[in-house]
C-alpha cells in the first residue's frame, strides 16, 4: 500500500472554484490561496442565514491507543459515502497543529484513500490561521508588559499577570520562564510561561465566535491579569482587542478544501482536545448546516474529551443540536484496552478484545446520556479476523446499537456506504433529543465532579484550597453559569494515561483551574497533563524534509 502522502499526490483535483460552485458559493466569494484551497467570504457566509439547516453528525471515537482508530479517516469516508450515496454533504474538520506534525502524530488530514487534500499545505501553514491566531494572542501578551513598562496606570500587579504567550510547537523549555531579564529598560522580571497555540484562548475564542462583532466582544473580555486587590484587569483595558481582531479579520473566514473524492470540506481551527475543546469554528459548523443536507464534524480524542466538549461546551453556547453520532473503533485498539501488547495485535485474542469493549460500552453509554442516537463504525484492518468481527457486532447488538464495518482507508467512500445508510437512518429517525449532561446553575466544582463522575466515571474529585478559593473567585465574579472544559489526559477515562479500558476506583485530581473568560469556560487543569507539550525521544520532525525533486517527504 503507497504512504498517505504518495496517495495524495496522484489524486485529481479539481479548482476549488469547482468545489464551490457544488455549493452554490459564487466565485467572487472565494478569497484563493492558490488553486486548491480558498477562504469563502462573509457576504457569503450572511447571505445564507435565511436557509434550514441540515443535519449535524458527530464522529467522536473511543479511547485512542499507539494502535490507532482512524477517527479523522472515518470523518472523510463518511462525508465521501454520503455525497456517494446521493446526501448533499460538508465536512467539517479542524486544522492540524505543526506541534503534533512534527513531534508524535505526523500529519493529521486522514488516510488512504480517504483525505482532505492538498494534504501538504494543510498540515503546515494552509493559510495563515495559526499565524495569526498566536500572533494576536502575543501581541496582547506584548501591550501588557508594556502597559506595565510605560507607568502602569492600571495598576496591575505583576506577579498576577495570568495571560501567557504562545507558539504552535511542541516545546517543553518554555513552560516555565523567566522573562524580562537584562536590565531596567527591559521591563520587570516576572515567571511567565508558553503555550502551544492550540491551547490558547485565542482559539477558543476563535472557534466559538459568530461573526467578526461576536470575536471583537469576546476578545475584549479576556482576563489578562489582577490589580492587588485581586480586581480582573481585561484586554479592553489595554486596548487589546482592536488589533487583535485585525489580525484575525481574514482568518475567521472559513477555509474550503476537498477530499480526494473531489467534496468539499471546511478545515477551519483547531483547538486540541485534551487541552483545549477540541471542535472545528463555529462559523464552518453553522456555514455548511446551511449549506448542505448533512454535515459530518468530528471532535478530538475519545468521546470522553471530544465529544463531551462538543455537545456541553460547543453546542452549549452555539445553539447546535447533532443529530446523530458515530463511533469510531478499531479491533486493534479494543484489544490493546484488553492488555494485548503491541507487536501481539495481529494475533487473534478474544479474550482481550471482550475485555476491551469495556471501553466501548462505557463511550456508547455516555454518547447516550446527551440524548443523541449513534452508530459504532469498526474501522476494519486487515489482520482483523472473522470471529473478532462478530464478537464486537454481537457486543454492539447486546447494547441496543448498530456496528458497521468500514474500509475506507483502502476502499475511499465505497468502503463506508453501509455506514452512510446506518448513520442517515440515524439522524433521520427523530430520536434525538440533546441536552447538555448539567445545567448552567450547577456550582463549578459540581460541573468538574459530574463530568468526572458520569463521563469518567471516577469516584470523586480533589483540588486543595487554592483551586476552590479560585472557583469561588469566578462565581462571585460573575462565571459561576460558565460550562467547564477539562484538560486531561487523553489515553485513559482517569487522569492516568496508564489505565486502560474502563477503569474504576480512581479519583480525578484537579491541579489548577484557568479562566477563559472571553470564550465564556473555565479551563480544569487535571493530573500532570501539560498546556505546551514536549517533543518524544524521536520526533516525526526526524524523518520530514525535502526529496531530490523538492517534495516534502515524511509527512504522512
Amino acid at each position: 500500500m503507497k504512504s498517505d502522502i504518495e496517495i495524495a499526490r496522484e489524486a485529481t483535483l479539481k479548482p476549488i472554484e469547482e468545489i464551490g460552485a457544488r455549493l452554490d458559493i459564487p466565485e467572487e466569494a472565494l478569497y484563493r490561496f492558490g488553486p486548491y484551497k480558498s477562504k469563502v467570504s462573509f457576504d457569503c457566509v450572511d447571505s445564507l442565514a435565511d436557509k434550514p439547516d441540515g443535519k449535524l453528525i458527530l464522529v467522536t471515537a473511543i479511547t485512542p491507543t499507539p494502535a490507532g482508530e482512524g477517527k479523522t479517516t472515518t470523518t472523510v469516508g463518511l462525508g465521501d459515502a454520503l455525497n456517494r450515496i446521493g446526501k448533499r454533504t460538508m465536512i467539517c474538520l479542524r486544522e492540524p497543529s505543526l506541534g503534533p506534525c512534527f513531534g508524535m502524530k505526523g500529519g493529521a488530514a486522514g488516510g488512504g484513500f480517504a483525505q482532505i487534500v492538498p494534504m501538504e499545505d494543510i498540515n503546515l501553514h494552509f493559510t495563515g490561521d495559526m499565524h495569526a491566531i498566536g500572533t494576536a494572542n502575543n501581541l496582547l501578551a506584548a501591550l501588557v508588559d508594556n502597559h506595565v513598562y510605560w507607568g502602569n496606570d492600571l495598576e496591575i500587579d505583576s506577579r498576577r499577570v495570568s495571560w501567557r504567550r504562545v507558539m504552535d510547537m511542541n516545546e517543553r523549555a518554555l513552560r516555565s520562564i523567566v522573562s524580562s531579564l537584562g536590565g531596567v529598560g527591559n521591563g520587570f522580571s516576572r515567571e511567565d510561561g508558553f503555550d502551544i497555540t492550540v491551547a490558547s484562548e485565542v482559539m477558543a475564542i476563535f472557534c466559538l465566535a459568530s461573526d467578526l462583532q461576536d470575536l471583537t466582544d469576546r476578545l475584549s473580555r479576556i482576563v489578562v491579569a489582577q490589580r492587588r486587590d485581586r480586581s480582573y484587569v481585561f484586554a479592553n483595558d489595554v486596548k487589546g482587542e482592536g488589533p487583535m481582531t485585525v489580525l484575525l479579520k481574514e482568518a475567521l473566514m472559513p477555509n474550503l478544501v476537498q477530499t480526494l473524492e473531489n467534496n468539499p470540506a471546511f478545515v477551519h481551527g483547531g483547538p486540541f482536545a485534551n487541552i483545549a475543546h477540541g471542535c472545528n469554528t463555529v462559523i464552518a459548523t453553522k456555514t455548511g448546516l446551511k449549506m448542505a443536507d448533512f454535515v459530518v464534524t468530528e471532535a478530538g480524542f475519545g468521546a470522553d474529551l471530544g465529544a463531551e466538549k462538543f455537545f456541553d461546551i460547543k453546542c452549549r453556547k452555539a445553539g447546535l443540536r447533532p443529530d446523530a453520532v458515530t463511533l469510531v473503533a478499531t479491533i486493534r485498539a479494543l484489544k490493546m484496552h484488553g492488555g494485548v501488547a503491541r507487536d501481539d495485535l495481529g494475533t487473534e485474542n478474544l479474550e482481550a478484545l471482550e475485555k476491551g469493549l469495556e471501553n466501548l460500552a462505557q463511550h456508547v453509554e455516555n454518547v447516550r446520556c446527551y440524548g443523541v442516537p449513534l452508530v459504532v463504525a469498526i474501522n476494519r484492518f486487515s489482520a482483523d479476523t472473522d470471529a473478532e468481527v462478530e464478537l464486537v457486532e454481537k457486543a454492539c447488538a447486546e447494547r441496543g446499537v448498530k456496528a458497521v464495518m468500514c474500509t475506507h482507508w483502502a476502499d475511499g467512500g465505497a468502503g463506508t456506504e453501509e455506514l452512510a445508510h446506518a448513520t442517515v437512518a440515524a439522524a433521520e429517525s427523530g430520536e434525538a433529543d440533546f441536552s447538555p449532561l448539567y445545567p448552567d446553575d450547577m456550582p463549578l466544582w459540581d460541573k468538574i465532579r459530574t463530568i468526572a463522575q458520569k463521563i469518567y466515571r471516577a469516584d470523586d474529585i480533589t483540588g486543595d484550597k487554592r483551586v476552590r478559593d479560585q472557583l469561588a473567585d469566578f462565581e462571585k465574579n460573575g462565571m459561576g453559569s460558565y460550562p467547564v472544559c477539562i484538560a486531561k489526559t487523553q489515553y485513559s477515562f482517569s487522569a492516568d494515561a496508564n489505565l486502560k479500558g474502563a477503569p474504576s476506583g480512581f479519583t480525578i485530581p484537579v491541579r489548577e483551574v484557568r479562566l477563559s473568560n472571553g470564550a465564556g469556560f473555565i479551563v480544569a487543569i487535571c493530573g500532570d497533563i501539560m498546556t505546551m507539550p514536549g517533543l518524544p525521544r524521536v520526533p516525526a520532525a526526524n524523518s520530514i524534509g525535502l526529496n531530490a525533486e523538492g517534495m516534502v517527504e515524511g509527512l504522512f
